[in-house]
């Protein structure tokens, strides 16, 4: 077991452990709007999504422009343009055709990811340079995370959430109502297209930690959680955010104190631990709470039944 002091003091684990945080912080916040626009799935679809895109900013860059395709940065652009593409193609499927969207998702995930596999394995057999561990953006590994790549982390994350920010109105009206949105004059291809692009840059920045197949977990799992103890908008996208960096930093120093136990993994069972709290002790929403209001309400019909009868 490794203590926080020694902890704290190794590169590496701080590296480990803010930049799961980070990633958990923007995931959790951007997240619940796929949430509450019951989208979740669109997480594994950008997630999946990102790995065609992230291999041809890896090719672009190194076959084309003859430099490094292990930017950061550069990858982050790749897989966003990918993810938002393919978010875009699931909604204008399912807008367009009798195909329902969870129908339109998979479809979408399915063509994506397989040609993110089939370009994984051109760069695996070909003479690339700079290609080791290309496949980490399968299952991701949080110990290659460089400085370089938290600052990118926290620069994109933060325009993200910028942009949450600068277009609240027009995402909340387009999540809670849209028909409403559309008759104020909001263009929905438009507010739709800014909201998953800032959910897919959620997403991508956390593909390299963690890994196309555990992030929807980081998307999920925290708005799931904190709609148990709050009913407002604001409140939801600033527990939520909260808890997914509180889970992430916690798995992340978990992973490493416990004995080299993978970090993805860890994380998402941390996030899991959060969510089975708030849903058995939240105090309006949680499953015990519920069962004692419907046995309240049981009792109080049975009394008044019981005096009914009495009166009679």
């Amino acid at each position: 077991m490794i203590d926080p002091v020694e902890f704290f003091g190794n590169h590496i684990f701080r590296m480990v452990f803010f930049g799961s945080s980070v990633i958990g912080l923007v995931a959790g916040a951007l997240g619940s709007f796929a949430y509450l626009r019951r989208q979740s799935l669109i997480s594994d679809v950008v997630a999946h999504s990102a790995l065609p895109g992230a291999l041809l900013a890896f090719l672009t860059a190194v076959v084309v422009l003859g430099v490094s395709g292990r930017n950061m940065l550069w990858l982050i652009v790749g897989a966003v343009t990918t993810g938002t593409l393919a978010a875009l193609f699931a909604n204008a499927v399912a807008a367009r055709t009798k195909i329902k969207i969870d129908s339109a998702m998979a479809i979408s995930l399915t063509v994506f990811f397989g040609a993110g596999m089939i370009l994984l394995r051109i760069i695996s057999d070909g003479p690339f340079p700079g290609k080791g561990g290309i496949d980490d953006y399968l299952f991701g590994n949080a110990s290659v995370i460089t400085i370089a790549d938290l600052v990118t982390s926290i620069a994109v994350g933060a325009v993200a959430l910028v942009l949450m920010l600068v277009f609240w109105k027009e995402f909340a009206l387009r999540t809670f109502d849209p028909v409403h949105s559309t008759v104020l004059g909001f263009r929905a291809s438009v507010i739709d297209t800014l909201m998953f692009a800032t959910i897919v840059i959620a997403i991508v920045i956390g593909v390299k930690a963690v890994g196309v197949v555990l992030m929807i977990a980081f998307v999920v799992t925290p708005p799931a959680a904190a709609r148990q103890w709050t009913t407002t908008l604001p409140g939801m996208v600033a527990l939520s955010g909260a808890f997914g960096a509180i889970g992430s930093g916690v798995g992340a120093y978990m992973s490493i104190a416990l004995g080299s136990i993978p970090t993805g993994p860890v994380i998402v069972l941390t996030l899991f631990v959060i969510f089975l709290i708030s849903l058995l002790a939240s105090p309006r929403r949680s499953v015990i709470t519920t069962a004692l209001r419907h046995a309240r309400a049981r009792e109080a019909l049975r009394r008044e039944l019981l005096v009914e009868a009495t009166d009679r």
